[in-house]
């Protein structure tokens, strides 16, 4: 069983700019929750505040809290190493290091020191075969990650993030650079990952959102509008805005 989380009374400032406004948000374990709305709306930002990421841009300044378990992220004593450990990240454009295929899944578990190489192999067939990558890179992981196509290069990037033992895996729209069949390939893996994994993705992508998603939440101007059953957002929205972003008359 994965752990849940839960945001409460979230604001977020670059600066003297309120990015994020009163934020409150339960994210269920082992479920796919899809974060939604128009570019510039808050979904990324808040998608970084999940693992402290933001805390790398200088003049960021956050209030509230984030619990993970009983704990609360935001709180001083905190590792931030341990803690992205804990919730790893996919970006948008898929990111392996410029190192062999092997050398990608085992960059995390070496730097927390795991030396034993036979435990290393492990975790690669692991990871790999949980990324769904491992059939087709079983008999190259000594070459470049940057023989892989992007989709692959994408899956690998997820085995990365696997092979540390995550509770939690953020998705900043992790399927933006794919083509059509790639784009498949990681919605059919998201949905094998629930199993194991809580998922929190940004998509601009309604119908990825519909096909994908347990819980969907509708994000404008910093605010959340609706959180709901992904089923409900999209079919019997309670606020007029959600109805009309769902339906293409903004965003």
């Amino acid at each position: 069983m994965a752990l849940g989380m839960k945001v409460t009374n979230l604001d977020f400032y670059y600066g003297k700019s309120k990015a994020l406004e009163n934020i409150n948000l339960d994210i269920p374990a082992n479920q796919v929750t899809a974060l939604i709305g128009p570019s510039g709306c808050g979904k990324s930002t808040f998608l970084r505040n999940l693992n402290r990421m933001n805390d790398l841009i200088d003049g960021t300044k956050v209030e509230g809290q984030i619990y993970l378990e009983d704990k609360d992220i935001l709180d001083k004593d905190v590792d931030v190493v341990d803690l992205r450990k804990k919730i790893g990240m996919v970006f948008q454009k898929p990111n392996p290091f410029p190192k062999s295929i092997y050398e990608n899944v085992i960059y995390g578990p070496k730097r927390h020191g795991i030396k034993n190489k036979a435990e290393l192999d492990e975790i690669v067939e692991k990871s790999l075969k949980g990324a769904a990558l491992w059939e087709e890179a079983k008999d190259k992981l000594h070459k470049s990650a940057y023989e892989l196509s992007g989709g692959q290069q994408q899956r690998l990037c997820i085995a990365r993030v696997l092979a540390v033992k995550p509770e939690i895996i953020l998705m900043d729209e992790p399927t933006s650079a794919l083509d059509p069949i790639s784009t498949m390939k990681i919605e059919e893996l998201i949905q094998e990952l629930k199993k194991n994994y809580t998922v929190v993705i940004v998509t601009h992508n309604m119908q990825q959102a519909g096909r994908i998603s347990d819980r969907t939440v509708f994000f404008l101007n910093g605010r959340i509008i609706e959180a709901d059953l992904t089923e409900n957002i999209f079919y019997n929205p309670k606020d007029k805005r959600t109805e009309d972003y769902i339906s293409g008359r903004f965003g």
